[in-house]
């Protein structure tokens, strides 16, 4: 239970590479998939999570093993945040930055499809906000995935 079954240091660039390797399919899978959550969306993420676990961990079943792993996870996770905090160029590359969905009334036709934005989301947003489309000076897809719509 106590003792580990592999090397620690191979431990921990499993849980690293794992968090790199993810963090990129999360970055390059867009911004609606980490957003807003729908029932499908939360299933992939547990299967992400149950997937990812024997990767990190490999054949080792310790309690030390689990434990080294979760502080590599929060270490990496500490550092990501200093290093945004710290630098436009990694937050822009690590988070992302917000979109221009539309303006003045307008709502362009591209780019939310381009960014998996259904119309019932931009829908959602304008309630959201009690705004009319014609009333919309600018509607922006955060880095997060949320709909951010300012009134004229």
């Amino acid at each position: 239970m106590l003792d580990l079954e592999l090397p620690a240091m191979e431990l921990i660039n499993r849980a690293g590479a794992v968090y790199v390797l993810l963090l990129l399919m999360m970055r390059l899978s867009g911004k609606r998939t980490v957003g807003q959550f729908t029932p499908f969306d939360l299933l992939v993420v547990m299967l992400v999570s149950e997937a990812a676990g024997p990767s990190m961990t490999g054949k080792d079943q310790s309690l030390w093993g689990g434990l080294l792993v979760c502080a590599v996870l929060i270490a990496i996770n500490m550092l990501v945040g200093i290093l945004t905090a710290r630098s436009r160029v990694a937050e822009k590359m690590l988070e992302g930055e917000a979109i221009l969905l539309g303006r003045d009334g307008e709502i362009f036709e591209s780019v939310p499809k381009r960014h998996r934005v259904s119309q019932n989301d931009i829908e959602k947003a304008l309630r959201g906000a009690d705004c009319e489309r014609q009333e919309v000076r600018y509607a922006f897809l955060e880095a997060d995935g949320s709909i951010c719509i300012l009134k004229s």
